[in-house]
C-alpha cells in the first residue's frame, strides 16, 4: 500500500456505516452474525439491512433488524421499498419495524418487480415513487431518514439534471441524508457533489464504498445499476485470478485508496457495502491505517430463533 495512505491516528477520522442483507440460508445466517460481530468492533454510526422490492424480504429483514437492535449496540436502519404495495401496505410495515425499536428508515421506491431495466409502474394505491414514501413516512413518524443518491444517475432517469430534481424533492420531503450507489471515478462524485449543492440541497452526500470481492460479478451487476467500471480495475487484477490472496489486497487496496482521496476532497463519511463479509471490509480499514476502537461483539440468538421470530 502506498505511504501515503498510512496514518497513525488512534481516532478515525470519518464516519463509518455498513450495509448487509438478509441472508437466504443457515451457513449464510452463520456468515451474516460472524460479520456483524467482527465489523461491530470498528463503532460504525449506523448499520443498514435491505429489503426486497414489494416486500419479498420483509421477514428475513425484519427478523435481522429486530436481533440488531436487541443483541447489539448497532444503531439499526432498515431499507424500505415501495414497489407492489399500497400505502396501507407500507404503513403496516412500518408499524412492524417501529415495534421492535427501529426509528431510522432507508427509502427507496425500489426495482420493478420485473427486474432492472423493465418500466416502473407504480402500485395501484401506493406510494408513485421515492420522494413521496419519504413524506408518507415523515407522515407516520418522526422517523431519521435516508435515501438514495446516483453520482451517474439512476438508469431510469433521462438525465442527471432531473435526478438531482428528483433528491431535491426527496430531501424537502424530510430526507437527512443520501447514500450513493457505488461508484469508482472520485472526479465523477465530486461533480455530481457540487450540482448537488447548486441545486441547494446540504444534506450529507455519503459515497457508498464496494470493496470488489469478484470483478466479473462486480461488472455485471454495475451494468443493471449504471455504474462505469473503468478499464484501470481490469489492469489492477490482471493476472490475479488464481492468487486470491493477492487478489483480496488488491481489492482492499483499491478500496481504501478511494476513501483516502475523498477524504483529501473533503468527504468526511462513508457507507461501505459489506456483501456480509468481514475480511475486505476489514482489510480495507487497515490498509488505511486504523486499528478497531472495540473487539468483536458476539451475539448469540440461534438460526432458529432469528429466523421464525
Amino acid at each position: 500500500m502506498a505511504d501515503n495512505l498510512q496514518t497513525q491516528a488512534l481516532k478515525r477520522p470519518f464516519k463509518l456505516s455498513f450495509e448487509f442483507f438478509p441472508p437466504k440460508s443457515e451457513d449464510m445466517e452463520a456468515q451474516l452474525w460472524e460479520t456483524v460481530d467482527d465489523l461491530a468492533g470498528w463503532e460504525p454510526e449506523f448499520v443498514s439491512v435491505t429489503y426486497g422490492a414489494g416486500g419479498t424480504t420483509k421477514a428475513p429483514t425484519l427478523a435481522v433488524v429486530r436481533r440488531l437492535i436487541a443483541q447489539t449496540p448497532l444503531a439499526t436502519a432498515s431499507h424500505l421499498t415501495c414497489v407492489g404495495a399500497t400505502r396501507e401496505e407500507v404503513a403496516n410495515v412500518v408499524e412492524e419495524f417501529r415495534a421492535v425499536g427501529v426509528k431510522h428508515f432507508v427509502a427507496l421506491r425500489g426495482d420493478p418487480p420485473t427486474g432492472v431495466g423493465s418500466a416502473y409502474q407504480p402500485h395501484p394505491g401506493g406510494y408513485e415513487n421515492a420522494a413521496a414514501l419519504v413524506a408518507g413516512l415523515k407522515d407516520l413518524g418522526d422517523f431519521e431518514i435516508s435515501v438514495s443518491a446516483y453520482p451517474e444517475k439512476h438508469p431510469e432517469s433521462a438525465d442527471l439534471a432531473m435526478d438531482i430534481d428528483m433528491l431535491k424533492r426527496k430531501v424537502d420531503n424530510g430526507a437527512t441524508r443520501a447514500l450513493t450507489q457505488f461508484f469508482f471515478d472520485n472526479d465523477l462524485f465530486e461533480q455530481y457533489l457540487n450540482r448537488v449543492r447548486a441545486a441547494g440541497i446540504t444534506i450529507p452526500i455519503v459515497p457508498g464504498i464496494m470493496p470488489i470481492l469478484n470483478l466479473t460479478q462486480l461488472k455485471r451487476f454495475a451494468s443493471m445499476c449504471g455504474t462505469s467500471v473503468p478499464a484501470w480495475l481490469d489492469e489492477r487484477f490482471s493476472g490475479l485470478e488464481d492468487r486470491p490472496v493477492v487478489r483480496a489486497q488488491v481489492a482492499a487496496e483499491i478500496a481504501a485508496e478511494q476513501i483516502a482521496d475523498l477524504q483529501r476532497r473533503g468527504v468526511d463519511e462513508f457507507h461501505l457495502y459489506t456483501m456480509n463479509r468481514a475480511p475486505l471490509v476489514n482489510a480495507t480499514l487497515q490498509q488505511l491505517g486504523l486499528n478497531k476502537p472495540q473487539q468483536q461483539v458476539k451475539t448469540t440468538a440461534p438460526f432458529a430463533e432469528s429466523a421464525t421470530a
